[in-house]
């Protein structure tokens, strides 16, 4: 069963409640508050233009060990070459408009909605939420952004506008001071640098190490 929230209440019912789809509560706001309470209990919002706010939390989650990532022989040689420069935390709104504005295959429109990208820039703004950047030629080109709780990295959303710049942004981003990277769900892309699928329980233990 899924819950409705109160507009008075930024609390969430317990996750394990959540339908098999993972999604476990509607409605609420996008208020800095509520999405502190649901990334720290491994829940997240995901809807498109026009629905309620559903908020989520699958019973298996898509994550990547730092230390497990792939990175492909062609892929070493990219970063070796220094094909791209990256930064941290110097574009966010670029990134984000970015991620929301780029088209996917087999995707029709984005789920990142004007409310969201607010509230994400909000996070931001009071140091919660962060992005990775890759440049050429001074040019941004690929990049991703996300939330990071204790030493988890909960990414969003990733973008690129050329060939590696999205793997590169986040290679580096295993390289930083996390002990997992949560994808939330699954895709080929992910799967092929290494993603696992790990029980709920055992990303909250590393969530609230």
């Amino acid at each position: 069963m899924f819950f409705q929230l109160l507009d008075d209440d930024p609390g969430f019912p317990d996750p394990a409640l959540a339908e098999e789809d993972g999604l476990l509560a509607v409605g609420g706001d996008l208020s800095l508050e509520r999405l502190l309470i649901a990334y720290s209990h491994g829940i997240f919002p995901w809807f498109s233009e026009g629905e309620p706010i559903l908020w989520y939390s699958p019973h298996e989650r898509c994550v990547i060990y730092p230390g497990k990532i792939k990175i492909s022989k062609s892929m070493t040689k990219i970063l070796n070459n220094e094909q791209f420069k990256v930064t941290v935390n110097t574009a966010f709104e670029e990134v984000i408009k970015n991620c929301a504005n780029t088209v996917r295959k087999d995707q029709d429109g984005t789920w990142i909605t004007d409310d969201m990208q607010k509230a994400y820039i909000n996070l931001h703004k009071n140091g919660y939420a962060h992005s990775v950047e890759v440049w050429e030629k001074e040019k941004l080109v690929g990049g991703l952004y996300g939330i990071k709780v204790n030493r988890v990295f909960c990414g969003e959303s990733m973008f690129s506008l050329v060939s590696n710049a999205s793997k590169t942004a986040l290679i580096y981003l295993s390289k930083l001071n996390i002990d997992l990277i949560d994808c939330q769900l699954p895709n080929d892309h992910l799967m092929s640098m290494g993603a696992e699928m790990i029980d709920r329980k055992q990303y909250l233990s590393v969530l609230n190490a």
